[in-house]
């Protein structure tokens, strides 16, 4: 029953979303969600100014370029996967640069295929601008794609299922926003975003409760969290046994959206599926708990409905961009 908390309204600019879940919005107006936070602008500042400094001067670059010498440069693919962060381009550009001094036109778009030698845009305009935003625009885009690539690669392996691929709260600190992109550039799903925007009952939050005590106590803890005043996304419990299993599906319906499966094998994920289909009972069951590319099938086969992989963001591998000069005037 995901989305059963509020009716929020998200403004394109073109028309209005149920943003409510965010899965459901293009990747540009994810985009757009995500600047509405803030974060992103906040997150490439710091970006700036940790390679800046307080002088805010690139001193190599002033000395190597006068203000008015200009340059053109291709960001080129030299390795296989999926692209990702080109929509924050104009971002990047609008904090390393003065309004005007440099010029984006990129060639593919977040979520493409690229091979090596993809042209992925070209940029120009003032060179002394151009150098001091490489660094960051390379590093970010490298690691965004490297996360957008690991995810596609997790929902090849799930293809013919019913699973859908899901990031979790295991991000870089600081770099959430940009990391939960990209899983959906890869094709994956976007979990809650933080502590704030859903309620996930996980086994600290019920350590000590007794098994006959589990339904009664999970219905409380949820219906406290919505009655904060606040919209939430959906709720969801953690369980690591079928007995505790057992007891949620107890639970009054339209209380709980989803159950966390953690760390079962297939035969107990299969088991879950089938007690939950028997009972008809609407709720979503979601796979984690040390997911591989060798496991993942198997446990998409079982008839979950999610399976969520901390390792499509703190394992992936920058995938490997660079700038090439095209044109130097003076």
């Amino acid at each position: 029953m995901i989305g059963r908390i509020g009716q929020p309204v998200y403004d394109t600019g073109m028309e209005q979303v149920d943003a409510h879940d965010p899965n459901t919005l293009t990747i540009a107006q994810f985009a757009d969600f995500l600047r509405q936070s803030g974060l992103p602008q906040r997150l490439i500042e710091l970006a700036r100014d940790e390679d800046l400094g307080e002088s805010l001067h690139d001193w190599t670059g002033e000395e190597m370029f006068s203000d008015l010498d200009t340059r053109r440069v291709h960001l080129n693919s030299r390795s296989a996967g999926i692209i990702a962060g080109l929509e924050f381009l104009p971002d990047l550009v609008g904090v390393f640069a003065r309004p005007g001094e440099i010029q984006c036109d990129p060639r593919v778009s977040d979520g493409d295929t690229i091979e090596p030698g993809t042209r992925i845009a070209e940029l120009s305009g003032n060179a002394r601008a151009i150098v001091r935003l490489e660094r960051t625009m390379l590093n970010l885009l490298s690691r965004m794609s490297g996360i957008a690539s690991r995810t596609h690669d997790f929902v090849s392996l799930v293809k013919g299922t019913n699973a859908k691929i899901c990031d979790t709260r295991k991000t870089t600190p600081g770099l959430r926003a940009f990391e939960k992109y990209s899983v959906r550039c890869g094709g994956g799903t976007t979990h809650r975003m933080g502590l704030h925007d859903a309620i996930l009952i996980k086994d600290n939050h019920l350590d000590g409760i007794k098994d006959q005590d589990l339904a009664t106590r999970i219905a409380s803890l949820a219906y406290k969290g919505e009655n904060k005043g606040t919209t939430l996304w959906f709720v969801e419990v953690e369980v690591d046994r079928l007995e505790q299993f057992e007891k949620v599906l107890e639970i009054k319906p339209g209380v709980v959206d989803m159950v966390l499966l953690d760390n079962m094998n297939t035969d107990e994920l299969a088991r879950a599926v089938h007690m939950r289909d028997q009972r008809g009972v609407f709720i979503e069951l979601e796979a984690s708990g040390g997911v591989t590319e060798e496991t993942v099938s198997a446990s998409a086969s079982t008839g979950v409905d999610r399976i969520s992989i901390g390792g499509l963001t703190h394992q992936a591998v920058s995938l490997d961009l660079g700038l090439d000069a095209d044109e130097v005037s003076c």
